[in-house]
């Protein structure tokens, strides 16, 4: 009922910035020139395996110290943009607040994103990571599941839904170290037919890198059922974790 209010009112009255909610100028869309302008896209050079941005713009791409310092199942993360600002309040309106009609420019960027970072030859398969049932039920929706559809209609690179399970629920990471997320998510997910993944180069997506331990054991599992290589996409990268 929500959904078709908001629709009807969009009909009604002038679109509204899904950040700010200020009033859309003629010709923007989704996000209004002041608060896209706010979002800090993440540039090299950056840590070459998982993305984080580095301090210095003189230093050269090389794998950081939590890289150096634990394994990395996957071959390579990548985010679009620091999680902050106008880009976290977008993604906090769209997770927590039901404002899914984001999920097409959050799709398009993050298109345009795996063409710049690898190309769209590269990948099989886009595999969200999936939610909790449990949690599933609570929001109503799984955002990375949302995010793949929309990527993979716009690459043409089909998608697995299923194949990833959460099989076992973790407590909130907010305030979890590095270390203590890794131990959470540790046996949480599962692989319901390995024939899907079995010599297939995957993109993982979801929608924020923290410490990277969720996305790094989906990776191990997709790895121990066949996956040739396992790549990670999300939509923003969480700099202060």
């Amino acid at each position: 009922m929500r959904f078709i209010i908001e629709r009807l009112l969009q009909f009604l009255l002038p679109p509204q910035c899904y950040c700010c909610e200020k009033f859309l100028d003629e010709g923007e869309e989704g996000i209004c020139s002041d608060c896209f302008s706010e979002i800090h896209w993440i540039e090299p050079p950056f840590c070459s395996i998982c993305g984080t941005p580095f301090v210095s713009e003189v230093d050269r791409p090389h794998p950081c110290s939590r890289c150096l310092i634990h394994r990395r199942y996957f071959t390579m993360a990548r985010a679009l943009g620091a999680y902050e600002d106008s880009l976290q309040e977008a993604i906090h309106r769209w997770k927590y607040e039901g404002k899914i009609h984001l999920t097409p420019f959050f799709g398009k960027w993050m298109a345009e994103g795996l063409n710049r970072y690898w190309g769209p030859d590269l990948f099989d398969l886009l595999i969200p990571v999936p939610l909790h049932p449990k949690r599933l039920r609570e929001r109503g929706f799984n955002q990375a599941l949302l995010l793949v559809k929309e990527v993979s209609r716009r690459t043409g690179i089909p998608y697995r839904k299923r194949v990833l399970r959460k099989v076992r629920p973790t407590i909130p990471q907010v305030n979890l170290s590095g270390a203590e997320r890794e131990k959470a998510v540790r046996g949480s997910f599962h692989i319901v037919g390995k024939e899907e993944v079995e010599g297939k180069s995957i993109l993982l997506v979801d929608d924020v890198y923290t410490t990277g331990a969720t996305v790094n054991e989906c990776s191990k599992v997709l790895l121990a059922a066949g996956a040739e290589r396992v790549d990670v996409l999300t939509l923003a990268h969480a700099l202060k974790s």
